[in-house]
């Protein structure tokens, strides 16, 4: 297929400044909106009238729908032009976060939040692609920090913004503020970014339900499976089933079709390939610590939501030092070394949170988050560097859609693994602790006479199974922060099938990706 009929796509398009303000307000803003209710969900538990079991459709129906309408956005993008769909995404979006601000009940929460994540989901890969082909190849790297800095606060920074919002006003607010701030954004993106030519592109839309189908199904699954004890749950189960034949009957349908609504066949380009799973693979690292460490703060450490979110946020400022830092060195490095020292920082960072105790003050907590944050930093924007160092700009849209459906799914994957890690990790402690509560442990009679204590009074049952459950909980965190540690080791390897940044354009070079055009 030639590549006559696509938007005219020109990397001087817009003062890339004004465009970078514009298109990351909304990213940011969609991005927030992920994990910025997470600390609210016990007030919202008592405001909506649901259980605890409940309250979690209001983060995983966003999740869902994002994940679902993610593969659309580079045909959207091709039919509406950037800037519509950026407009309609951003409108759509402030107006489903005032609804959610005025639910009153939990399937009024949920139906608005499925109308956020539709909404919201175009625009963090459209975003990108506005980024790459808004500066010239040069300035690529420096493009993605811009981006990634975006993509990589907003997890972390959520908590810490719905912690700050709730104590000082309500949960509610948490939805308001996207109001203004998205009225403000539309009038950026309307004033800075440039319309692309519409072209009226085929769509293969029974694919794209399947696709719709297969993803929705997958995510709800990942999102709930830890919490009804995975293949337990005839749910997880029956997802599972739904996940596998929606994808499969989508990939066997979409395979050499030209209407393809993701396109497959872009991941003959060995760089968009590598990078997309190594995103993937990334989820378990960045999304998995993001999700585990403010639960241990909470439960184990006893911060307060506002001090739990002060703690995180030296993590997003680390990560943004990391991404500016390679995004300076990337035209002069091989954005390989930098991802392998990337990797190298965060499995260290990783590493450290493995020994930390009970007794650990916040400089612990904080620093191997820093470590970890840089690490992430500098793997992030080579590897979105990387993803499109070979792709044809023709296919920026339908490569950053590939790009960031790896990113979402791989955060769901993450957060999951994570889970499952952490609960396993746990039982395992507590039932090897347990076996040491028996009178017979001169080492549990000592401890006990010099806090004067008698064996089998109430408070000493009730001190021990204290203790039971807190350092058992503490050395399943430890013990998961190791795993997820390894999990960088592992990607290691993949680093070996990048390509360098040599062709930029995709323009030159080998042609490959030129021979997978639209």
């Amino acid at each position: 297929m030639g590549t006559a009929a696509v938007p005219d796509v020109r990397p001087d398009a817009g003062n890339p400044l004004l465009v970078s303000i514009a298109v990351m307000l909304a990213t940011i803003m969609v991005i927030l909106d992920m994990t910025v209710v997470n600390v609210n969900l016990d007030e919202m538990m008592g405001a909506l009238g649901a259980t605890s079991d409940q309250i979690t459709w209001v983060l995983t129906s966003y999740i869902v729908a994002e994940a679902v309408v993610i593969p659309l956005g580079g045909v959207l993008a091709q039919r509406l032009g950037r800037k519509r769909l950026m407009l309609a995404s951003v409108t759509g979006f402030v107006a489903a976060s005032a609804l959610c601000g005025q639910a009153t009940t939990l399937s009024a929460m949920v139906l608005f939040r499925l109308a956020q994540g539709v909404f919201g989901a175009s625009i963090v890969p459209v975003s990108q692609s506005v980024m790459v082909d808004t500066f010239p190849p040069d300035k690529r790297g420096r493009a993605m920090a811009i981006w990634g800095i975006g993509i990589m606060l907003g997890p972390i920074l959520g908590p810490t913004l719905g912690g700050y919002i709730s104590q000082h006003l309500s949960w509610r607010w948490v939805f308001y503020i996207n109001v203004p701030t998205g009225l403000l954004n539309i009038v950026l993106l309307g004033a800075f970014l440039r319309e692309t030519t519409r072209n009226k592109v085929p769509a293969d839309w029974f694919g794209a339900l399947l696709l719709a189908v297969g993803v929705g199904a997958l995510q709800a699954m990942l999102d709930q499976g830890n919490q009804r004890d995975w293949f337990n749950s005839g749910l997880i189960t029956a997802l599972l089933v739904v996940a596998v034949v929606g994808l499969a009957a989508f990939i066997l349908r979409s395979l050499g079709r030209n209407d393809a609504i993701l396109r497959i066949n872009l991941l003959r380009d060995r760089n968009l390939a590598t990078a997309s799973l190594m995103m993937m693979a990334f989820g378990l690292g960045m999304f998995g610590t993001i999700a585990l460490q403010p639960i241990m703060m909470s439960q184990l450490f006893g911060y307060p939501p506002e001090t739990i979110g002060l703690v995180m946020a030296p993590r997003g400022l680390a990560a943004a030092v990391g991404m500016f830092t390679v995004a300076g060195l990337i035209n002069r490095t091989d954005p390989r070394y930098l991802v392998t020292a990337g990797l190298t920082l965060s499995a260290v960072g990783s590493f450290m949170m493995g020994v930390l105790n009970l007794q650990a003050d916040v400089f612990w907590i904080v620093l191997p988050s820093m470590v970890q944050g840089v690490g992430m930093g500098m793997i992030f924007v080579p590897l979105s560097t990387l993803a499109f160092a070979t792709l044809h700009r023709s296919q920026t849209d339908f490569g950053s859609g590939i790009f960031n459906l790896s990113r979402t799914i791989g955060s769901s994957i993450g957060i999951s693994i994570a889970s499952t890690v952490l609960t396993r990790k746990i039982a395992e402690a507590k039932g090897a602790l347990a076996t040491n509560l028996v009178p017979s442990n001169p080492d549990m009679l000592a401890w006990l006479a010099h806090l004067h204590l008698k064996l089998g009074s109430p408070e000493t049952i009730a001190i021990l199974y204290r203790q039971l459950t807190e350092q058992s909980a503490m050395i399943g965190f430890v013990n998961t922060f190791v795993f997820i540690s390894g999990s960088f080791v592992l990607l290691a390897p993949l680093v070996l099938l990048l390509r360098g940044t040599g062709n930029p354009d995709g323009r030159k070079g080998d042609g490959q990706t030129e021979r997978h055009g639209a």
